[in-house]
């Protein structure tokens, strides 16, 4: 074991023993899963320990309001109370200063230093994100501009007037400031001195980075957080994969089980911050990820990486092996260009039947061999064998990517 694991696993000790002693819910939550503190000595043992969806931190936070009996602190001690959507309210009782740690992180893997001027466009109301990056960009040295959400026409006319050279906030934004300062007569590739951002909050298209990259010379961060856990991995080199860090402990697992999934398989991510104040424990966060492991049972968490997938609500599981439509996607565009991708799942004599419905941009030049190809992508990636790959015209508007219609009778 390195002492990097061992260190974390110390911290996941007394962080249990903690919210088993000062946090109600957590308290119950063992009680019924018939656990002590005492069953959780190690990184391992925390699949023992059943998932909370964070749908039911809402439901915990609405029948014993404001935290659900998930504080941990008392109440004097909490310094910000953020709303994040759900609706969930985050308690910050400044115990935690992991956050704050793989902000930085994210920050100076995607190349900010003390002499960056950055605009900072994460919201600073009622969500954690602005003020988190705020604090992160200010112990790293940089001049930040606090600019909030909207009002395009000051931020370019800020943009320039303090030569800002990083941008923090979504990257539908900073595009939509560049359209902006192009529409104001400014030359925007050389006028505006920005040359790295660090993105987050939504989708970065490949088209999109390719553009900022390629178009208007800005380094590219992106990163996956959420308001409640903070900077979990990044990506500064383009592709799917991100690698993750080294807080907070992040799980790939099987949402019907809770056990983690093996390497190359797709699962939901589950997370359990280091917070003492406010110990979310094995949260499941919704989101569907590939997991990528190098050296599957030996790697540091930062070793590994994650592939996003899509929301588990999206998934179904074929052959046991859990399917999202973004994989399925991504797979078939490995072989040729699609306008719509579709799996249907059907069980004809008890087992189930896997077809992928394809929507050509331009008609297949050998389809036959094409389908072939497309299996052993969609194999590859989402580790399923297909069945039959059909080529239509089309698909019903709003037809769903992932479809079961097996019959269980």
């Amino acid at each position: 074991m390195s002492t990097q694991t061992f260190a974390v696993e110390e911290r996941l000790r007394q962080l249990i023993a903690h919210a088993y002693a000062h946090s109600p819910a957590t308290r119950r939550r063992f009680e019924e899963a018939d656990l002590t503190p005492d069953d959780i000595q190690g990184l391992a043992d925390l699949e023992k320990i059943p998932v909370l969806p964070k749908d039911d931190v809402v439901a915990m936070q609405q029948a014993d309001p404001p935290f659900g009996g998930l504080l941990a602190a008392p109440m004097s001690e909490v310094r910000h109370i953020f709303l994040s959507p759900g609706p969930i309210y985050e308690p910050d009782a400044g115990d935690d200063d992991s956050k704050l740690l793989m902000a930085k992180l994210a920050l100076e893997k995607s190349g900010f230093t003390p002499d960056d001027v950055v605009l900072n466009t994460l919201s600073y109301h009622l969500v954690p994100a602005g003020l988190m990056l705020d604090e992160a960009l200010v112990s790293l040295g940089c001049t930040v501009v606090p600019g909030g959400v909207g009002n395009s026409d000051l931020q370019v006319k800020m943009m320039m007037d303090l030569s800002v050279t990083g941008y923090v906030g979504a990257p539908s934004f900073l595009m939509a400031l560049i359209r902006k300062a192009e529409e104001m007569g400014i030359d925007a590739k050389n006028a505006l001195k920005v040359n790295k951002a660090l993105v987050t909050a939504e989708p970065l298209p490949a088209s999109l980075r390719e553009t900022l990259v390629n178009e208007y010379g800005i380094a590219i961060g992106n990163a996956y957080a959420t308001a409640e856990l903070g900077f979990m991995a990044l990506n500064t080199t383009g592709g799917l994969q991100m690698q993750l860090f080294p807080m907070p402990i992040v799980q790939i697992v099987d949402p019907d089980t809770g056990k983690s999934v093996g390497a190359g398989e797709a699962g939901e991510i589950v997370v359990t911050s280091l917070d003492p104040a406010y110990p979310l424990i094995r949260l499941g966060t919704g989101d569907m990820a590939v997991n990528v492991d190098p050296k599957p049972g030996q790697s540091k968490q930062e070793e590994r990486g994650i592939i996003l997938v899509g929301r588990s609500g999206d998934a179904v599981k074929v052959r046991g092996m859990f399917v999202h439509p973004n994989q399925l996607r991504f797979a078939v565009a490995q072989v040729l260009q699609a306008s719509a991708v579709q799996g249907v799942v059907t069980r004809p004599d008890l087992r189930d039947y896997f077809q992928v419905r394809v929507v050509p941009a331009a008609e297949a030049p050998d389809a036959e061999a094409v389908a072939e190809q497309i299996k052993a992508a969609v194999r590859q990636v989402c580790r399923v064998r297909v069945d039959e790959v059909i080529f239509v015209d089309s698909l019903p508007e709003g037809a769903r990517g992932m479809v079961d219609e097996r019959s269980w009778d």
